[in-house]
This record gives structure tokens, sequence and C-alpha cells, in this order.
């Protein structure tokens, strides 16, 4: 009988494969013993979140004390991010109230001005949405050089940013879409 390369090694594979069934039968199984679980959270008051950014549902834990947040770090028992985060995740300790650097009221900056003056935020949004409304106006298109209808302005877009969550983001698109703006687009498609 010829024995081709091939054959030899099918034979070879179901032989060893035999083996190792049969020492496996034999042997008692080795279990792993149990880790000791060392406590991974401080004792200072701490609540599970979810991070507002790109939509993924991380989570973290904010410790706080007082009233005053002293910690923020991935939750070690989500099942989303077992205690880890991204860069825009691990930075979510920038929107806490207590945060010293973080603006508090809108800063306007008048054209050809060098200082930032606040304002109120009436007078923001009012101002914004002047400035929307006028720009969309002056640059509105009803129909395309072959006459059909578009109703768009290409004169605004829209960005949205990581702080939004899904249901903002929803709603941003919607009242960008109503004024006619085609350039819409979110961070966390970027």
């Amino acid at each position: 009988m010829e024995l081709s390369r091939r054959s030899f090694l099918k034979t070879a594979g179901v032989g060893l494969s035999g083996l190792f069934a049969m020492g496996a039968l034999k042997e008692k199984p080795v279990l792993a013993r149990t880790l000791k679980q060392e406590p991974l959270r401080k004792q200072i008051g701490e609540s599970p979140t979810i991070c507002p950014y790109d939509g993924s549902g991380c989570g973290f834990i904010v410790a706080a004390r007082d009233g005053k947040v002293e910690n923020i770090e991935g939750d070690p028992d989500h099942p989303v991010n077992n205690g880890g985060g991204c860069a825009k995740g691990q930075s979510i300790r920038q929107l806490a109230a207590d945060n010293p650097l973080r603006v508090k009221h809108p800063l306007y900056r008048a054209a050809g001005s060098d200082k930032w003056e606040e304002k109120s935020w009436d007078w923001t949004i009012n101002e914004i949405a002047k400035r929307v409304k006028a720009t969309r106006d002056a640059a509105f298109t009803l129909k395309d050089a072959a006459g059909i209808t578009v109703n768009r302005t290409e004169a605004v877009a829209n960005v949205g940013g990581a702080g939004l969550d899904n249901e903002e983001c929803y709603l941003l698109a919607k009242m960008a879409r109503a004024l006619g703006i085609v350039y819409l687009e979110h961070q966390a498609r970027l």
C-alpha cells in the first residue's frame, strides 16, 4: 500500500487527537482557584453615572464629598467599558459644576474687539437666533439651476458636539433640516 503525504497527515492528526482525548478523560480537570477580590471603590459617597459623550454608554463612578466632586473614574463593574474610558470620557470631570475652570456664563467678543464680556443667556440665545435667521434668509435657495425645488441654505452648517446625547442630536438635526441646512454633521461620526 502506498501512503501519500495527505493520507499520512490525516491519519497522524486523527491518531494524535485520539491520544489527547483519552488523556483528557483519564485525568481530573484542573480548576482555577478564586482570586481574592479587592474593593475598588472608595467609601466617600459614590454614584454611578453614564458618560454623556459619543453614545457608547460607558459607566463611570463619581465620588463626591460635601457636594464637591473629588474623583471620576471608570466603573469596573460596568459591562460596556469594564472600568476603562476614552479620552473624552476621562475628561468628564470638566463638566462638574464645581470645576473652577468651567465657563459658567456666555462670553461675547464683539467684532474688532480684543476683550470678552459676559452676557446673559437671554441676550445670547436671541442674538444667535437673529444671526442664524438673517444668514439663512439671505442665502436661501428655493430652486436649483435645473428648476427643481430644493428649499435649502448652504450658508449655515451644523456640527454637533460630543456633549450631546442621542435625543439632543435628534432634535438638533430636526431643527437644522427644518431650516434647510444641508451641511449637517456630528462629532461622533467624524
